[in-house]
C-alpha cells in the first residue's frame, strides 16, 4: 500500500511512478487503532518529500541514494507534537477545551475555537457566556447546517457532522474531487537557476515561511531537515498555536512582521526578493490583497517558487472558508466513521495535516528541480480537503484487524525515534525526521526558538 501510494503521489506530480522502486518501507497498517490507513498515507509522503531531495541533490552533482520509511515513525510523525517535552515535561495542550463536538438538532457540529477570535465567534453566535455545558445547551436548538453556516457568516469555524454519503453529494465535496491532489505549474518566465554543488539537498535554499498551525509549518520544517535556510515570519497580533511551534520550528529562523504596516510589507518584499521558496496558508485572496499574489511575488523574484495551502480548494462553496483538519474530518464522513454510533470522534493523529504539509515540501523540491532544469517562476497548491479524500481513498481497515492495537508506541520505541537539542526554551525533545536517506541524513542543525525570536533577515548563504 504505501508504494502504490507513492507511484500515485508521483503521478499526480509528473513525476516519473518508477521512481517509487527507490524508496523502501519497513511495517504496515494498522499501528495505531484507526480504520484508515493512516501509516501509509502518512509513509508515502515522507518517502515522495525523500524522492524530490535526493533528485535535487543528484542535480547538485551528488550520486544517487535510497530512502527508507518505516511506517510505525510515520504514523507516530502524524502527531509528533503530542511527543514534544520540553525539560522531560509535556506542554501545554494546544487543544483548548470549547474545542470539539457540540450537539445540533440534527446530529453534531465540530467547532474550533483553539484561536481566540474563533472562539468569540462561535460564542457570539451561540449567544451564551463561553463555558462548555452553556455553549452545548445552546447548539441544541440549532440545526447543525444552519449553525455551521452562521458560525462562518461571524468569522469563525466549525463543521456540520455529515456521513461520506451525504457529504458526497455536497457541491462542495464535488469541486474538491474534481481539484487535483497536488498541483504543481509553472506561472512565470525566469532563467534556469542550477544549484551548487553542496553536501546537503537544499543548503543555501531560502525559504519563506507565512504559515500557521500544522500543515503549512510542516513544510517549511520538512524542508529545513533537508538543509534549507527557513525564516518563519509571524506577526504579534495573530493568534498561534503555543508550545506546537516548537515542534513545528526545528531547523528555523523566526521573526515578525506586522503587514497592516507599510514598514511590514517593505520588509517582507526585501525578504522575497532574495527568497527561493514563499510558502503560505492564508485563506485564498488574503496575501494577494496585500500585494503577494502568486504572480506579483513572480513578477518581484522571477524563478521563486510559491506554496500555498488551503482548506477546501480554490474552487467550489466553500473556496474562501477557514477550514481545519478536525474540520475537514467532521464534514467529509471520517469522523462519523471513526466514532461509535451517535458518538463521532475525530482520529488521534492530525493525518490531514501533517500528510499536506509532506506534500507541499515535495511540491516545493520538485518545483526547484525544476527552475534548475528549465527555469520559470512557480507555484504549487495543496488542499486540505483533497488530501483528507486521498486519505479515505486509500481505503479502511477491518475492524477486528486494528481494534486490539495500542494507542501508542511503546515508550522504548519513541525514544529510539527521539532525540534532544539545547533551546532558549529549554532541553527539547523531539521526534528526528522519518525519512532515511543514505547519503544526507535528514536533519535540523537549528533549535525551535519563540515566535519572533530572530530579525527578519536572511543568515549568509551556506
Amino acid at each position: 500500500m504505501p508504494r502504490a501510494s507513492l507511484e500515485e503521489l508521483l503521478r499526480a506530480s509528473g513525476c516519473d511512478p518508477m521512481a517509487a522502486r527507490e524508496a523502501e518501507f519497513t511495517g504496515d497498517d494498522p499501528v495505531f487503532p484507526i480504520r484508515y490507513r493512516v501509516a501509509a498515507a502518512g509513509a508515502a509522503a515522507h518517502a515522495a518529500a525523500g524522492l524530490a531531495a535526493a533528485r535535487l541533490w543528484q542535480s547538485r552533482g551528488g550520486r544517487a541514494q535510497r530512502v527508507g520509511v518505516a511506517l510505525d515513525a510515520a504514523a507516530a510523525s502524524l502527531r509528533s507534537n503530542q511527543y514534544l517535552r520540553i525539560d522531560g515535561k509535556r506542554p501545554p495542550p494546544a487543544w483548548d477545551p470549547l474545542s470539539g463536538m457540540y450537539p445540533a438538532r440534527d446530529g453534531w457540529i465540530s467547532v474550533h475555537c483553539n484561536f481566540p477570535n474563533h472562539r468569540a465567534a462561535a460564542y457570539r453566535v451561540l449567544a451564551v457566556p463561553q463555558e462548555r455545558a452553556a455553549g452545548a445547551q445552546a447548539s441544541r436548538g440549532w440545526e447543525g447546517e444552519k449553525l455551521e453556516d452562521a458560525i462562518h457568516a461571524a468569522g469563525g469555524c466549525a463543521g456540520f457532522v455529515r456521513s461520506a454519503e451525504d457529504w458526497a453529494r455536497h457541491p462542495q465535496a464535488q469541486a474538491v474531487a474534481a481539484q487535483p491532489l497536488i498541483e504543481i505549474e509553472r506561472i512565470g518566465d525566469a532563467p534556469r537557476e542550477p544549484l551548487p554543488l553542496a553536501a546537503r539537498p537544499l543548503a543555501g535554499v531560502r525559504v519563506l515561511d507565512l504559515t500557521r498551525v500544522l500543515a503549512g509549518p510542516t513544510c517549511a520544517r520538512t524542508l529545513a531537515e533537508h538543509g534549507a535556510d527557513v525564516l518563519k515570519i509571524s506577526a504579534a497580533h495573530l493568534p498561534d498555536s503555543g508550545a506546537v511551534e516548537l515542534d513545528t520550528g526545528l531547523g528555523k529562523l523566526s521573526a515578525r512582521l506586522d503587514l497592516r504596516e507599510p514598514g511590514g510589507v517593505a520588509a517582507l518584499r526585501s525578504l522575497a526578493l532574495q527568497a527561493d521558496v514563499f510558502s503560505q496558508s492564508y485563506r485564498p485572496g488574503a496575501l494577494a490583497a496585500r500585494g503577494f499574489s502568486a504572480e506579483a511575488l513572480a513578477a518581484l523574484r522571477p524563478g521563486i517558487v510559491c506554496v500555498s495551502l488551503s482548506a477546501w480548494g480554490e474552487t467550489g462553496p466553500w473556496s474562501a472558508r477557514r477550514g481545519f483538519d478536525t474540520i475537514v474530518q467532521s464534514v467529509s464522513g471520517m469522523a462519523l466513521a471513526h466514532g461509535a454510533p451517535g458518538e463521532p470522534r475525530t482520529l488521534p493523529v492530525s493525518a490531514i495535516d501533517y500528510v499536506s504539509g509532506n506534500l507541499m515540501a515535495f511540491g516545493a523540491m520538485v518545483a526547484l528541480e525544476r527552475r534548475a532544469r528549465e527555469g520559470g517562476s512557480w507555484r504549487v497548491r495543496v488542499a486540505l480537503a483533497r488530501v483528507g479524500k486521498w486519505i479515505v481513498d486509500r481505503g479502511v481497515i477491518a475492524r477486528e484487524a486494528y481494534a486490539d492495537r495500542s494507542a501508542d508506541l511503546s515508550a522504548e520505541r519513541i525514544a529510539a525515534l527521539s532525540e534532544e537539542i539545547d533551546a532558549p526554551d529549554g532541553r527539547v525533545r523531539f521526534l528526528r525526521p522519518v525519512v532515511q536517506l543514505a547519503a544526507t541524513p535528514a536533519r535540523w542543525t537549528r533549535p525551535p526558538v519563540p515566535l519572533g525570536y530572530h530579525s527578519p533577515v536572511w543568515p549568509p548563504r551556506g
